[in-house]
């Protein structure tokens, strides 16, 4: 049986959230390397996904 709608949004927000977490902290993993570029590229792309997730849960929220 698949869950409600907003159960699926919800879930894609806690599954981008986890996403954007992993890219944020090893992201100090290519800074430590002297590939700062590709750091500041991950730390781009976790803070979308984490702006993306919070705004999937809060819609998920309001229903």
């Amino acid at each position: 049986m698949t869950p409600p709608a907003d159960g699926r949004e919800r879930l894609v927000a806690l599954l981008a959230a986890g996403i954007a977490a992993v890219l944020l902290v090893s992201s100090v993993t290519w800074f430590a390397s002297d590939r700062a570029v590709i750091g500041v590229a991950q730390l781009f792309l976790g803070a979308v996904l984490a702006a993306v997730a919070a705004l999937l849960y809060r819609r998920a929220q309001r229903r």
